[in-house]
């Protein structure tokens, strides 16, 4: 159980009508459920509080005053500014957490040599690790194990799915540790299984001999895109031209997906901006599969459609700083037999390429489900 002080003012609505607003509301977190907010009295409409129960005990000691407010006509939504003019972006609630969460949970802990552990940190609605977290913890570990040196590349398989209810443990193997470059095996385990698989080469960099980028996509910048929740706090994600949906029955279009993405507060630590700009990098490429064919997509993946991350691999190209806004391009270049492939860039506003990524998922019908062939000229 844990009960903090909620750092965003939070608002409560019944249709068109605000029933709440308060920046000192409590959210309460308990073991598989979802997070409830707590709100002062004095920040609730009188009418709705005499229909409300009042919180008079809780675990930590007595507590009153406060009322919580449920109900299936009920909107609650997390407001913050997300500029110096004083933009304000709304996430709905209840979310997943804070980017100061997802932070601490990249951050791996080192338990010994070449031994880290992470932070267990679960989704209430299906407790699996994402694969793109667990290959930026990796990168955190192996940047701390080397004394620093930045990625160059790093390459992970996926094997057997993580429980993100229970801490991860990653094995570190020092393959060759020159003047300027680092080779790393990783393992990465789940009470003493084998979880995911991968190498990692890192390096001191140099000065440039020479120097030339690809050119970044030609995509409205973040101020021109729509925002997208995804239900992290802290972290500004906007999606160019909207479409990222997730619906079955969403306009078709190319297999393509351009979000721009931007964390508030990030600890200066470039093991940690390189390993949360990873987490990412697994969000949409099977989205952009998707989005070329008719009657799939998103919500129907873990009801219909198996989905999954099986391999990523990653190459950075400079120092990353994911507090500054950052254009995620993802294009599937191909989805048969079952299997998604996917070559992606991230891009820094100014356009040069920060880092290169690829991403193989599988898209599989469940077992008795019915099947389609959705086919794509792309």
């Amino acid at each position: 159980m844990a009960v903090n002080v909620c750092p965003y003012r939070a608002r409560v609505w019944n249709g068109a009508r605000l029933v709440a607003d308060s920046t000192a509301a409590i959210r309460d977190e308990r073991p598989e459920q979802a997070p409830v907010l707590w709100f002062p009295i004095d920040d609730v409409r009188a009418d709705v509080v005499a229909d409300a129960a009042v919180m008079s005990e809780h675990g930590d000691g007595a507590l009153t005053g406060y009322v919580r407010l449920d109900g299936g006509t009920l909107r609650t939504e997390l407001l913050e500014v997300v500029d110096g003019d004083g933009q304000m972006a709304a996430t709905r609630f209840p979310n997943w957490g804070d980017a100061a969460d997802l932070i601490d949970m990249m951050d791996v802990r080192p338990i010994g040599e070449g031994h880290f552990v992470s932070v267990a940190r679960s989704d209430w609605r299906r407790p699996v690790v994402e694969a793109s977290q667990i290959l930026g913890q990796t990168i955190v570990a192996a940047m701390r194990e080397t004394g620093g040196r930045r990625v160059v590349t790093a390459s992970m398989i996926f094997v057997r799915a993580a429980d993100a209810r229970v801490p991860l443990t990653f094995v570190l193997e020092i393959l060759s540790n020159g003047r300027t470059f680092s080779a790393v095996r990783a393992s990465v385990e789940q009470n003493d299984r084998l979880c995911a698989s991968g190498t990692l080469l890192l390096d001191v960099t140099a000065p440039d001999i020479i120097r030339h980028t690809v050119a970044m996509p030609d995509v409205p910048g973040p101020d021109e895109c729509p925002p997208l929740d995804m239900g992290v706090t802290g972290r500004d994600l906007r999606v160019v031209d909207g479409a990222y949906t997730g619906d079955p029955d969403a306009p078709v279009g190319p297999p393509v997906l351009d979000a721009w993405v931007r964390f508030r507060t990030v600890p200066d630590d470039a093991a940690l901006h390189a390993g949360v700009l990873t987490q990412f990098t697994g969000h949409m490429s099977i989205g952009a599969a998707l989005r070329a064919h008719a009657g799939v997509g998103e919500q129907q993946a873990h009801v219909t459609l198996s989905t999954g991350i099986n391999a990523i691999s990653i190459s950075f190209h400079r120092d990353v700083r994911v507090d500054r806004w950052m254009l995620y391009h993802h294009l599937s270049t191909s989805a048969a037999d079952g299997m998604t492939h996917s070559e992606c860039r991230v891009h820094d506003v100014e356009g040069d390429l920060l880092a290169s990524f690829t991403v193989d998922g599988m898209v599989r019908a469940f077992s008795g489900s019915a099947t389609g062939n959705y086919r794509s000229s792309m």
